[in-house]
C-alpha cells in the first residue's frame, strides 16, 4: 500500500503521511511512499517506508512527499509506465491526499489497470462536493485570521480600511468563515449578491459616529478586490490597503484539529481498503460528524454549497 500527494499542498498532509506509516506497520501492512505526487508516480520515485522517514514531521506545514500537476498522466502510456512501477514495487492500492483533479486522474487510472484507490480530500479550497471537511482547512483560517487581526491592527492605527483577499478559487468559504470570525465589515463572495450603496450609507454614518477602521474580506473568485479599494477610497472616503494573502494560507504548522483529522481520515481509508473490494474508486469523506466514503461520481455530481446557515450570517456584511 502507498500513499502520495498530489495538487495543491496544505498543512496537514505531514501528519497523515506520518500517520499512514505507523498505522500500516501496526496492522501488518509494508508501507510505501511516493514522491512527487503523479510525476513521481510516472517517474517510479518510489520507495519502501520506515518509521525515521516521517518522524519528526508531524508539525511541519506542506508536504514531504512533495506534489505536483501532471499533464503527462493525462497520456495513456505515461500511466501505463506508472503502473508498471507499482507492479514492479509490489503495490496494488493508493491513497491520495489531493482534490476532485487527483481523484479523476486515478478513476482512469483504475479502469485503465485495476489499481485500488482511496481519496482523501485535502484542499484548503473545502470545495469537494459531499465532505463538510476537507484537511488543511482549519490551518488556512488560522493563518488567515493571524494574517487579518495583524493588518486590523494596523488599520486602527491610521484611520484606514483594509481589503484582504483570501484563496478559495470560485468558493468563498475561507472569506466567509474568515470574515465571520475576524469581525470584518464587508464580506464578498461568489455565493452571495453585495449592494455598495447601502453598505455604503452603513459605513458612511458609522464613520461619523467615530468608527476609525474598516475590514473587508473578499474571495479571490470574485475579482473584486480592486474595485473595493477604488470605491472605499473615492465613495467611503477612508483611505484603503489591500492585502492579498497568497500562498501563506497554505502554510504553516498544522493546528490540533488538522492533525486530528488527519489521523482519522487515513485510518479509515486503510481500514477500509484493507477490508473492501473497491470498485471505481472512492473517496473518503467527513459529513454530519461521521467519516463515510462515496464514489468519484458522486463526487463529480455536484458542486459544493456552503451551508445556508453560514450564508445567512454574512447577510449584514454584504447589503
Amino acid at each position: 500500500m502507498a500513499i502520495f500527494t498530489s495538487g495543491g499542498d496544505c498543512a496537514g498532509m505531514n501528519p497523515a503521511i506520518k500517520h499512514f506509516v505507523d498505522y500500516c506497520f501496526d496492522r501488518g501492512i509494508q508501507p510505501y511512499l511516493i514522491y512527487d505526487g503523479l510525476e513521481g508516480l510516472i517517474d517510479g520515485n518510489i520507495r519502501k517506508a520506515n518509521h525515521n522517514d516521517v518522524a519528526g514531521i508531524l508539525h511541519e506545514g506542506g508536504t514531504i512527499l512533495r506534489s505536483s500537476r501532471s499533464k503527462r498522466f493525462f497520456d495513456y502510456e505515461y500511466r501505463k509506465q506508472a503502473y508498471k512501477n507499482l507492479v514492479s514495487n509490489d503495490i496494488n492500492k493508493l491513497i491520495v491526499l489531493g482534490g476532485d483533479g487527483s481523484f479523476r486522474a486515478l478513476q482512469q487510472f483504475y479502469h485503465d489497470f485495476g489499481v485500488e484507490f482511496v481519496g482523501i480530500p485535502a484542499t484548503i479550497d473545502n470545495d469537494i462536493f459531499g465532505t463538510d471537511y476537507c484537511l488543511g482547512v482549519d490551518t488556512a483560517l488560522n493563518m488567515i485570521r493571524n494574517a487579518t487581526d495583524a493588518i486590523r491592527d494596523t488599520s486602527s492605527s491610521f484611520k484606514r480600511a483594509c481589503v484582504v483577499e483570501t484563496m478559495g478559487r470560485e468558493c468563498g468559504y475561507l472569506a466567509l468563515i474568515s470574515a465571520l470570525t475576524c469581525g470584518a465589515e464587508i464580506c464578498i463572495i461568489p455565493e452571495l449578491e453585495y449592494n455598495l450603496n447601502s453598505l455604503g450609507i452603513k459605513l458612511k454614518e458609522e464613520i461619523i459616529n467615530g468608527r476609525n477602521y474598516i475590514v473587508c474580506v473578499v474571495a479571490e473568485g470574485t475579482n473584486q478586490t480592486q474595485r473595493l479599494v477604488e470605491w472605499l477610497e473615492c465613495d467611503i472616503g477612508i483611505e484603503t490597503r489591500a492585502t492579498i494573502l497568497g500562498h501563506v494560507q497554505r502554510g504553516g504548522s498544522p493546528t490540533v484539529y488538522d492533525r486530528l483529522m488527519a489521523v482519522e481520515f487515513v485510518s479509515f481509508a486503510i481500514d477500509t481498503l484493507s477490508q473492501k473490494d473497491i470498485k471505481d474508486g472512492l473517496v473518503i469523506i467527513y459529513k454530519d460528524g461521521k467519516f463515510d466514503f462515496v464514489t468519484i461520481d458522486y463526487i463529480n455530481s455536484s458542486t459544493y454549497s456552503i451551508k445556508q446557515n453560514l450564508l445567512d450570517m454574512a447577510i449584514n456584511m454584504v447589503k
